[in-house]
């Protein structure tokens, strides 16, 4: 990768071109949790942006605008804004605007009931900086494209957020994605993307499940000092009674044989859905669970990340619940 893939690109011909970056981050000391994430599909007239804070008390902060964004000159939209200081190496996510206040997040199930959700303001202020190299993989195979150019990287965070006149300062690890090229919804089967960092070590593990054929795998493992690319990601989930996943269970296998298992415990879970017509005017219904997870590798080191589960539902069930 050249430095100026860190910036914006220029736009392609597909109508759903997308560029997207996603900002994660887990404060210890003061269990704060979350991501941000800002798309640019300007070739459909619009963007996405979401604010999503697990907070202390177990309350969830939660806000998704679909901005104007008719260019892709820079990562900006409703309030939320991301800079390259210097490409790979540091960089600053900062929003300002309003958010829902969840008692239980499960209300997004239906996000017709968020109108009945207080508001509050927000404020984010959070500086990246790196700890391992970036690392990038093509998940992409046969049909619809999904993430043609993607990488993601370990990266530590420090900064404040605001919530409801309520200041908490930032300081652990987190990490972030960058992608850019045609992108829908609709096109994985199923996905597991799981996620784990501490100052020392951290993982990256992708699970794509095809509806006729073999899974695509991959990932990456930070050692505190080495990037090892994982060819092989084996993936266990046990869920509860609404097929929400509670434990997970991963192995990832690098190149050359050595492997790393990790246990994640999951805490609060955001549910999102896509709803899409394909031509016949059939509705297509994608579900998307943003699940705050608190990983233990097999020596005891705990990490906290994410588990991002993603499901095309046919009646009425998702469709990857063997994984």
């Amino acid at each position: 990768m050249k430095p100026e893939d860190d910036y914006t690109h220029p736009v392609g011909t597909e109508p759903n071109f997308n560029e997207s970056m996603y900002f994660h981050f887990h404060s210890p000391g003061n269990r704060i949790s979350g991501f941000v994430r800002l798309a640019n599909r300007p070739n459909e007239g619009r963007g996405e942006r979401t604010v999503c804070l697990y907070l202390p008390d177990g309350t969830v902060a939660f806000g998704f605008a679909r901005p104007e964004a008719t260019t892709n000159e820079k990562m900006s939209g409703a309030g939320l804004e991301f800079h390259v200081e210097e490409p790979f190496t540091t960089l600053q996510a900062t929003f300002s605007g309003t958010v829902n206040l969840l008692d239980s997040p499960e209300i997004l199930s239906d996000p017709r009931k968020l109108a009945s959700t207080p508001l509050a303001e927000c404020a984010v202020g959070l500086t990246f900086t790196r700890l391992c190299e970036p690392y990038a993989e093509n998940f992409d195979g046969e049909g619809p494209a999904f993430a043609p150019n993607h990488y993601e990287q370990i990266m530590s965070v420090a900064g404040s957020i605001t919530v409801d006149g309520t200041m908490f300062e930032i300081a652990g690890t987190g990490l972030r994605d960058h992608s850019w090229g045609p992108r829908s919804w609709q096109a994985p089967w199923f996905y597991r993307w799981l996620h784990g960092s501490s100052p020392q070590f951290g993982f990256m593990g992708a699970f794509f499940g095809v509806e006729d054929g073999e899974p695509m795998t991959g990932g990456f493992v930070w050692d505190g000092r080495d990037v090892h690319r994982c060819t092989e990601v084996r993936v266990s989930t046990e869920r509860d009674a609404d097929h929400t996943p509670r434990r997970i269970r991963a192995e990832l296998v690098a190149v050359d044989g050595r492997s790393w298992r990790v246990i994640g415990d999951v805490g609060a879970t955001v549910p999102l859905r896509h709803r899409k017509h394909d031509a016949s005017g059939t509705e297509q219904l994608t579900r998307i669970l943003e699940n705050r997870t608190r990983w233990i590798t097999d020596d005891g080191t705990e990490l906290f990340g994410m588990s991002e589960y993603l499901d095309q539902i046919v009646n009425d069930s998702p469709v990857g619940l063997g994984v």
